[in-house]
């Protein structure tokens, strides 16, 4: 699944085609993806003004005057800027046709979202699917990070790694990059979040904010089907520290890179490096 780096490219990357843009029509070739898709979107921004695109943990937000346009990329999405005359192909489901190109929505496995939240209910943040994220990495301080995880996970008896993937505290560590973050942190992936100090929770979020920019800087990852906004893979994948590299040497000690399942998830970490 397309993580924060990910999509954050995908904004990064449509952003500057964006200015001063207005919609010229709105193309749903399925009715529904993981939710429906609301029948009444082309009514609603048919000739609107496109005021902005944000993000908030894995979601796009496009703003209007009557309302923001939510899109997820699901599992295998996603959402490239595309000329007019660009052929359709196969799972091309939604196109938002903008002034002098069109912004296409990949979804081979059809488990993205392209959902409405109109201005007259209120901001945006109150959607649903926004009540239960944490802070912004990215956008937030690290003092304030540290500070926000140290006293969430008082009590708490699940792993540090569910935690981060959880999202409640902070939001959009993924898998690839919790088991990065961990690894950097110097932290073992099934210690007892309630058990880790103030300094841990401290290395942490750098670990956590230094991953990601770095992601961020390398396009993000891809490892089945993610591209970004110009149809180009991200490179992050090849500089793992330990994600998908069982077996091998660990990059910081030489120690053996191993494999556990947790949540029905791969965790990736070196028993040398992470106690």
């Amino acid at each position: 699944m397309p993580e924060l780096p990910e999509v954050e490219t995908v904004r990064r990357g449509l952003a500057p085609h964006l200015a001063a843009c207005k919609v010229r029509a709105v193309v749903a070739r399925v009715p529904a993806l993981r939710w429906p898709i609301p029948s009444e979107l082309a009514t609603l921004i048919s000739g609107a003004a496109l005021q902005g695109l944000s993000r908030r943990g894995k979601y796009l937000l496009f703003e209007f005057p009557a309302g923001w346009l939510i899109v997820h990329l699901g599992m295998s999405g996603s959402l490239r800027w595309v000329d007019c005359e660009e052929p359709v192909r196969k799972h091309d489901h939604f196109d938002l046709v903008l002034d002098h190109g069109i912004v296409r929505l990949h979804d081979p496995r059809r488990f993205g979202a392209v959902l409405w939240h109109a201005r007259a209910a209120g901001p945006v943040a109150h959607h649903a699917l926004f009540a239960g994220l944490g802070l912004e990495p990215l956008e937030t301080s690290t003092a304030l990070l540290a500070k926000r995880l140290f006293e969430g996970t008082r009590g708490r008896h699940r792993s540090i790694k569910a935690v981060l993937l959880a999202g409640e505290l902070i939001v959009g560590a993924g898998n690839i990059y919790a088991c990065e973050s961990l690894h950097r942190a110097r932290i073992h992936p099934a210690s007892r979040a309630g058990r880790l100090s103030s300094a841990r929770c401290q290395r942490l979020v750098v670990a956590l904010q230094e991953t990601l920019e770095e992601a961020l800087r390398r396009g993000g990852s891809s490892l089945r089907d993610f591209v970004g906004s110009d149809g180009v893979n991200g490179h992050y994948q090849h500089e793992a520290l330990v994600y998908d590299r069982e077996g091998l040497a660990c990059r910081r000690c030489a120690g053996t890179v191993r494999r556990i399942v947790q949540q029905q998830r791969s965790t990736y970490y070196c028993p040398g490096c992470q106690h």
